[in-house]
């Protein structure tokens, strides 16, 4: 099942998900909060996010201050970064503690595959939000698929993002080669915006959550409209070996954007990634701070499409659950 309906099966279990961690794992964390009040790890947390207008940010931002109000002796620092591949690198360099990455980037730094050169030590804390790949245009222009893109100019990004190694793919497996068949720029969202605005640029790449910001203003001035990209999914799988069953069929609701109806799309979950010699303790916090303030985790312009999925949160595939992590997660269930 794939479209609409998949979407909206997926967007129900969510919301059935959230309301059984009142019964599941939220019913035996409410005693938790009282043990913790008065203790917990203390220290500094470097939170490598995205793109200051980007969702990664938004997320980061409330991790740290739900972190903060949870645990007051953990003090959080939120880095910002170009997204996913400089946050592994982030880590690796042992630049920041804890970050999100799309999956395949992360299964693919565990791996030691392109765009690492080699294997990135990782684990995760849990398996988080969906990122919906959203390739817009301008609304009057006659571009209709990803290959109408050829001659074209597109940005796919920032250039260490997720969303821009994906878009590269994406433009494979629609049959252009970036660079000949089509001109790519990797800028950061607000220079995008302006080079849409001003014509520069035919078409935009961002994945994050619904709505974005940046294509929100967009919506309003000049109009935009967003590209089918479902249809590409079986090819882009097949291209990425094991990383692909992090990608998914979702829908962009219509409504999402001004002039935008229902569109068929590609998902990609996020993970939330950590150093393996974050300490047990910390990773514990930030397990329990995942469950038990899920609603509190999602950046308002994302309510409705966006929820912490309790049941999938330990579903990290190839990258491991930090040892503190998995512990958190056996109390939480006890």
């Amino acid at each position: 099942m794939t479209g609409p309906a998949r979407a909206t099966t997926r967007r129900t279990a969510l919301r059935a998900a959230l309301g059984a961690v009142g019964t599941g794992l939220l019913a035996g964390s409410a005693a938790a909060d009282t043990r913790r009040t008065d203790s917990g790890p203390q220290g500094e947390l470097r939170i490598a996010t995205g793109e200051t207008d980007g969702f990664y940010a938004a997320f980061g931002r409330l991790l740290a201050a739900q972190v903060t109000a949870t645990y007051p002796r953990l003090s959080c620092e939120v880095v910002t970064s170009e997204g996913s591949v400089d946050n592994v690198r982030l880590l690796r360099a042992r630049r920041a503690d804890v970050a999100p990455a799309l999956s395949d980037i992360a299964w693919a730094a565990y791996g030691g595959t392109a765009p690492f050169g080699r294997r990135v030590p990782l684990c995760a804390i849990g398996r988080v939000y969906e990122n919906y790949v959203q390739l817009a245009v301008r609304s009057e222009a006659p571009l209709h698929t990803v290959a109408d893109l050829a001659g074209r100019t597109v940005s796919l990004g920032a250039a260490a993002s997720g969303g821009a190694v994906l878009g590269d793919r994406l433009l494979r497996v629609a049959g252009l080669t970036p660079g000949s068949d089509v001109r790519v720029r990797h800028l950061l969202m607000p220079q995008a915006a302006r080079a849409m605005r001003a014509g520069t640029i035919d078409a935009l790449l961002v994945a994050g959550g619904v709505p974005l910001p940046v294509l929100s203003g967009l919506d309003t001035h000049p109009g935009i409209r967003l590209l089918p990209l479902s249809g590409l999914l079986p090819r882009l799988r097949a291209g990425l070996g094991p990383a692909g069953s992090g990608l998914e069929a979702v829908s962009v609701p219509a409504g999402a954007y001004r002039k935008t109806p229902e569109v068929p799309t590609i998902g990609v979950a996020n993970l939330l990634l950590c150093r393996p010699d974050l300490p047990a303790p910390v990773a514990a916090a930030l397990t329990h701070v995942l469950v038990r303030r899920a609603t509190r985790l999602v950046p308002a312009p994302a309510l409705g499409t966006q929820f912490l999925d309790a049941r999938s949160l330990i579903s990290t595939g190839a990258v491991p659950l930090h040892p503190g992590a998995v512990a958190a997660y056996r109390e939480l269930h006890g």
